[in-house]
Formats: C-alpha cells, sequence, structure tokens
C-alpha cells in the first residue's frame, strides 16, 4: 500500500519539478506561430538565425521528399500551392460531419476520415494528411529551433488554445505535442497568456479585455482577475476575420485601378498573390508613415499605386466595425459594460494597425496596453507559465466550459449537469434513476449545447451502465459525475448506488465545433428559448403521463382483481384518454387526463398497499414484528 506524504504549509512539490526544469511556452498560431522561454520571471521569444521569432504556420511536402515548415514552406505554397498547407490550425478536431463547413474556406482538397468520428485528412502532395500530423510538424520546428537556442534538449511546453477550442481539438492539439515529441504541461487560453505576459497576475485585480486580430481570425475575451485568480468571463469572435481581409481590400483597389487605366490582366492566382503579397507591405508602412506608394508588375507590364492612410483607413473600416460589434456582443453577454474595463491587451499583427487602436481606445474610453510585440505576446505568456509550473507560482488559472454540457433524459430532453461558463476545473453530479420496473441496463447519452432537446444539441460519447439490480420504477439510484479537467478535457461516470457497480468515459471526440459553430448554437438557443421551453414542458408532460400509464399497467396486471367491474372500466377508460392525450400537441389536455388518471387510481394504490401490509404480516406473531422492529 502506498502511503500518503504529509508536507508542511507551502512545501508542496510542485507539480513538474524535479523532472529537469527546462519548459517552453508555444504559441501554436492560425498564421504564425512562436516559442518562447522564461528565466527568472523574464519572458522571451527564440528566434533563428536571421532574428526572426515568428514561423509562419506553413507546412510542405516537396516533390523530392521530406517536410519543410515556415519561410521555406511559404514560399514553396506559392509555386507549388497544391504541396503546402496553410491554417491548419482551423481542421484541429474537425470531424467526417464538418467537411461542408470547412471545404469551402480553406484551399484545399479535404476529405472525411475512415469513419463517422474520424477527424478529417487534407490531400497535400498527393497523399492524405491528417491536421494533428501536420500541427506536429510545425511543433517539431519549434522545438528544434528552442532546442538550437538553448542548447538543451526541449521536452516540455505548455502550448496555448483559442478559448473556444472544444475537447476534440484540444485533444488533438495535445496529439499533434506528443507526436512532436512535446510533453504539454498544460493548455492555456491564448488570452490568458497575453493577460499573464502583462503581469496582470501581479496585483492588477479588476475586469479586462483580450483583443486578438490576428490574420484569419478575430477574438474579444474578457476575462476577471481577483486576488491571483485568472477567470475567463466570456469569448467571442469570427474565424474568417482578420488582417488577411485588409490585405485583399488594398489589392482589389490596386487590381481595380489597373483595369480603370486600361491594362488588361488576366487575374489568375499567381496575380491575386503578387497583389497581395504587395498590399501586405504596403498596409505594414502604413501603420507608420501617412502616405505610401508601390509598383505592382504582372504579365511584364507595371504599375505605380499610391495610397494615403486616411484611404486604406476608409477601405478597411468595415472590418474594424465588425470587430467592434462582436466586442459589444460579448460585453452584452456578460451583462457587462465597456466602462468597467480596467484594461485592453492587444494580440496579432493586425493590431498594428493606427485604425485599429484608435477603435479600441474609443470603444473602451482608454489607450490598449501596447508595450509587448502582439505577434509574441501569447507565447510569452505561456513561457511564463510553463517557468510556474515548473518553478512556483500563485497565479491560478481559471478557464470555462464554452459550451453547457449533459445528459439525454426520457423523452429526448437534455438535462444540464455543466452549464456553459462554469468555471474549470470542475466535477458536478446528479442523481438520476430507472425508467421502467425490472430495468437493469442505463444507455448514458453525454451530449454538448443550450438547447432543450437532444436532437438540438451535439453528441460527444454513449456508454451504458450494466448490471443494475432489478427493482421497481424509480428505485435505483445512479450518481452521474462530470469532472472537466484544466485543459477542458471532460470525463463521465456512472455509478448504481446500492452495488457500487460503475462505467466511465474520457470524453475525448475526435471531431470537433469551430467557433462559428457555437456562435451558431448560442444564438438558436436565444432565437428559440420560448419554443424550446414550450416543446421541454410539452414532453415532460409526455414522459410523466408515460411512466404513470406504465405503472398503473403493471398495477392492473398483478392486482386487477381488487376492482369491481365499474372500476375496472372506469380507470381502462381514464388510461384511453390518457394515451390519446399523450399522442396530441395539447400539453392541458396531458395534464389534465393524468390527473384524472392519478385520481381514479388512488383508492386502487391505497387497495394495494392495505393487501400488500396484510401479506408481509400473515403468520407473524407479536415477539416477531417487535423483532423486526428492532432490527
Amino acid at each position: 500500500m502506498s502511503l500518503l506524504e504529509i508536507h508542511e504549509p507551502g512545501e508542496t512539490p510542485l507539480p513538474h519539478a524535479g523532472e529537469g526544469t527546462l519548459a517552453v511556452g508555444i504559441d501554436l498560431g492560425t498564421t504564425n506561430s512562436v516559442v518562447a522561454i522564461a528565466r527568472d520571471g523574464r519572458p522571451a521569444a527564440l528566434h533563428d538565425e536571421a532574428g526572426k521569432s515568428l514561423v509562419p504556420s506553413v507546412v510542405a511536402y516537396p516533390a523530392t521528399g521530406g517536410v519543410i515548415v515556415g519561410d521555406e514552406a511559404r514560399a514553396l505554397m506559392a509555386r507549388e500551392p497544391g504541396r503546402a498547407v496553410a491554417s491548419v490550425k482551423r481542421l484541429m478536431g474537425r470531424g467526417a460531419q464538418d467537411v461542408h463547413a470547412v471545404a469551402g474556406v480553406l484551399p484545399y482538397e479535404i476529405e472525411p476520415g475512415s469513419g463517422e468520428t474520424d477527424m478529417v485528412k487534407l490531400r497535400i502532395g498527393g497523399k492524405a494528411r491528417s491536421p494533428v500530423e501536420i500541427s506536429a510538424e510545425i511543433l517539431k520546428c519549434l522545438r528544434a529551433r528552442a532546442e538550437a537556442a538553448l542548447e538543451k534538449p526541449v521536452e516540455r511546453a505548455v502550448i496555448t488554445v483559442p478559448a473556444y477550442f472544444d475537447d476534440a481539438a484540444r485533444t488533438a492539439t495535445r496529439d499533434a505535442a506528443r507526436v512532436a515529441g512535446l510533453e504539454v504541461l498544460r493548455l492555456v487560453n491564448e488570452p490568458t497568456a497575453a493577460a499573464l505576459a502583462y503581469g496582470l497576475d501581479k496585483g492588477s485585480e479588476g475586469l479586462y479585455a483580450v483583443y486578438d486580430l490576428g490574420g484569419g481570425t478575430f477574438d474579444f475575451s474578457l476575462l476577471r482577475l481577483e486576488k491571483g485568480v485568472f477567470q475567463v468571463l466570456a469569448t467571442g469572435g469570427d474565424t474568417a476575420l482578420g488582417g488577411d481581409d485588409f490585405d485583399r481590400a488594398l489589392a482589389e483597389r490596386m487590381l481595380g485601378e489597373r483595369k480603370r487605366d486600361g491594362i488588361a490582366d488576366r487575374v489568375d492566382e499567381g496575380a491575386v498573390k503578387m497583389a497581395l503579397a504587395l498590399a501586405r507591405q504596403m498596409k505594414e508602412q502604413l501603420s507608420a508613415r501617412d502616405r505610401t506608394s508601390g509598383r505592382l508588375e504582372l504579365s511584364g507590364r507595371p504599375s505605380f499605386h499610391v495610397i494615403s492612410r486616411a484611404e486604406f483607413e476608409d477601405m478597411i473600416g468595415r472590418f474594424v466595425q465588425r470587430t467592434q460589434d462582436i466586442a459589444t456582443q460579448v460585453l452584452a453577454d456578460a451583462g457587462l459594460t465597456a466602462s468597467e474595463i480596467h484594461g485592453v491587451v492587444l494580440v496579432g499583427g493586425s493590431t498594428r494597425v493606427p485604425l485599429v487602436r484608435a477603435r479600441v481606445a474609443e470603444m473602451i474610453g482608454r489607450p490598449p496596453l501596447t508595450d509587448i510585440d502582439p505577434d509574441e505576446v501569447v507565447a510569452l505568456g505561456a513561457a511564463l507559465q510553463a517557468e510556474a509550473l515548473t518553478g512556483g507560482s500563485d497565479t491560478l488559472l481559471l478557464d470555462v466550459t464554452p459550451l453547457s454540457l449533459g445528459l439525454e433524459t426520457m423523452g429526448g430532453l437534455v438535462e444540464k449537469v455543466v452549464p456553459r461558463n462554469t468555471p474549470i476545473p470542475v466535477q458536478l453530479a446528479q442523481e438520476f434513476t430507472t425508467y421502467q420496473d425490472g430495468q437493469t441496463a442505463m444507455a448514458i447519452h453525454v451530449v454538448q449545447g443550450e438547447r432543450e432537446m437532444v436532437e438540438d444539441c451535439r453528441s460527444l460519447a454513449r456508454f451504458e451502465l450494466t448490471g443494475i439490480p432489478p427493482m421497481a420504477a424509480g428505485a435505483a439510484r445512479i450518481r452521474i459525475t462530470f469532472a472537466v479537467d484544466a485543459d477542458g478535457l471532460l470525463t463521465v461516470s456512472a455509478e448504481e448506488k446500492t452495488t457500487g457497480i460503475a462505467q466511465r468515459i474520457e470524453v475525448k471526440p475526435s471531431y470537433g465545433l469551430s467557433h462559428d459553430d457555437m456562435a451558431d448554437m448560442l444564438y438558436e438557443s436565444l432565437e428559440h428559448a420560448e419554443e424550446d421551453v414550450a416543446r421541454r414542458l410539452l414532453t415532460e408532460a409526455r414522459v410523466e403521463a408515460k411512466r404513470n400509464l406504465l405503472a398503473v399497467g403493471a398495477a392492473l396486471a398483478k392486482d386487477g382483481n381488487l376492482l369491481s367491474a365499474e372500476e375496472r372500466a372506469a380507470i381502462d377508460a381514464a388510461c384511453d384518454r390518457v394515451d390519446k392525450a399523450v399522442a396530441g400537441e395539447d400539453r392541458d389536455e396531458i395534464n389534465a387526463a393524468a390527473e384524472a388518471l392519478e385520481a381514479l387510481s388512488k383508492p386502487f394504490a391505497e387497495r394495494r398497499m392495505d393487501r400488500g401490509i396484510r401479506e408481509a404480516l400473515a403468520g407473524l406473531s407479536m415477539s416477531d414484528l417487535e423483532r423486526r422492529v428492532g432490527e
């Protein structure tokens, strides 16, 4: 038998101390990725030989064999787009049912996995590859950079993920790290990591916002910090909104100017890429200048373009406004106002655009925090958390469940066990019972979502608890426990209380939901709230009426001789009325029929009880009764 270790207060060993103290922080991004290290509370991004900290999240498979990652892969993608993949993060945890949702968003041949719940695959360089496999190559590159810079083996990391990543996407991230030879000490939400990088855990209590505008995605998160405890209150975003939209707007203008000036271009994929590359360069220049110019040469015909910052801001204003609308909605969902925010952290290279910073300041009523490179801030926060896990910290990170978790009950209803926005880690339990007499098994269906009916929610897992002792309906007690760990991964267990028979399942679905899917589910729950409540009440009435019918039917079969012919006919007629009402859509009619049946069957129930007591006492003496009472 193992012995419990008892420690003096403050001397409890750290969870990962003594395992080799070197651990890095990784921002595995959609557009770019970064690896960082923290020493003595001072984080720093790790650079390559050219002094660059950003690794483009692009993986390529050349015809000559092997794998290349980063700038080289991006260059190959421009020449041979069929041999490279970017933005694979969008596919982490996505399954066969999601192919239609992502096929039109990413320019790749996407195919479902071998089974319904298997992750999608991308056909790159003539071979089907999983998002986990591709992401692992990016992580291998980051690990190699860290080992070269630190001149030590790197085997552990804290990796950041979007706050809206569900179980499937988080599990896929862990799997990718495992393939890359990295132990994941912790998955940290990106907004939380950004707040850590700014040291907001060092006494800056209050409400903070993280405005994350990258190349292809936007996220807005609200965090509350109180006595060293970080809690993500709410998040929102758009997985198809970012700096790439700024580039496209400017590129379209330049191509339009060429057409206006009579330059006949064949606007193919190559021409668009060249226009986008120039647009990106001009966008970056306009962050420091009031005006810039550029030369675009297509098919040997050059054109010159001049644009002012004011013109550029007019072009991108609608995109920035969309980010503001999302931020306003997140605040409204959380029941908060912008005036309550103590500070805003900017994340993502697109937040360097002056219009973005000005609009954020205007919206919140104070200048955003801009001291740290927005491209590196998330990785720096992850590095600080990695150091904390191996060297000690008083900061506690509390994330939240993005959608409610629950179970299917009779009639296809959803019983929510872990409500949306519950801080994690968390363990919650509820007791359930059997529906029919003699029931010896219970099918447990775990679902995710905000709607009242199972058909409108997302199925996560199914398992069965068998070996329940046969007893009357409602007598068995099955305790079902939901445990969500610090990484947002779910374990569901079921235990029958009298026998101790138990079953458990780790919910690691190999397909997931995007942020947009989650937003749609939330909007639908609001849009259909009144309708859903009505459906739930109707279904509950039906389930209860059917349960009463089963109970009365069983009683009639066993003790029908206790009734006169007239009484039996009246109860049979009442049962028929309930049966007919249950088939309809009128809840009041169902309840009225059920109440009438209950009133008619009450004397019958009393007679059955009297008979049961007489049979139990038959043949017993007074001393036997006294002895039984004493027991």
